[in-house]
């Protein structure tokens, strides 16, 4: 669906998704540990990780949360003159279930708010629940904000 940035608002309380599943596998953790230097044990080491009650290794929170942009690429929608869209940042996060390795997540979204921020400037409100294949509790809950910027003659 292509729209203009002025139709932008008739997207706030609409869903879109879910995403692909994605699987968490112990290479991807074991590479997120590297970058971020956190190597606890629930994340790295399967012998002690499952003596825990998690009974196996579990994704970082952090690294659920960086999945989100790929998580949520694919189009639902797009914008006619759209330059770029920008990480905003998050109004809140929360952790609810851990991902366990070799889980399968994907992502649902709802457009929560729709703010011009200055001409040819948009913020949008976005609440994501990434959800864990056979979990009744999704994996976390986080309300993101973008920043889309269009050109100028399609304001």
């Amino acid at each position: 669906m292509k729209i203009t940035a002025s139709e932008l608002v008739t997207l706030v309380g609409k869903q879109f998704g879910p995403s692909e599943w994605f699987r968490i596998d112990q290479q991807r953790i074991d590479v997120f540990a590297d970058a971020t230097l956190d190597h606890q044990f629930i994340h790295v080491d399967p012998a002690r990780a499952a003596k825990t009650p998690f009974g196996t290794t579990v994704a970082h929170g952090y690294l659920m949360l960086s999945l989100l942009p790929h998580l949520t690429s694919q189009p639902d929608f797009s914008i006619e003159g759209e330059l770029m869209t920008v990480n905003y940042g998050l109004n809140k996060v929360r952790f609810v279930n851990p991902v366990k390795v070799n889980s399968e997540v994907r992502a649902v979204r709802t457009i929560k708010a729709v703010e011009e921020r200055q001409p040819g400037q948009w913020l949008i409100t976005t609440e994501v629940t990434v959800e864990i294949k056979g979990a009744s509790k999704p994996a976390l809950v986080a309300e993101t904000l973008g920043l889309i910027v269009v050109a100028a003659a399609t304001r």
